[in-house]
């Protein structure tokens, strides 16, 4: 059914190649990402979950800015 239809569209044939390349470009960086990431920020994310300290201040104080 769809042999047909896809044989008939002009240039269907780069398709898959560039969606292999996107995959792959996409692959590799992120390996590289991965070898050259500052260790303690790894470190650093991978204990985030489990901090117990309060959470930071963001200002947000229901609209009131008495600290202008």
């Amino acid at each position: 059914m769809f042999e047909n239809y896809l044989s008939s569209i002009e240039g269907v044939g780069i398709f898959p190649i560039i969606s292999l390349l996107i995959f792959f470009t996409f692959f590799i960086a992120l390996a590289i990402w991965a070898i050259r990431v500052d260790k303690n920020y790894l470190k650093k994310m991978q204990e985030l979950p489990f901090e117990t300290t309060k959470p930071q201040n963001n200002n947000f104080n229901g609209g009131n800015n008495d600290k202008l």
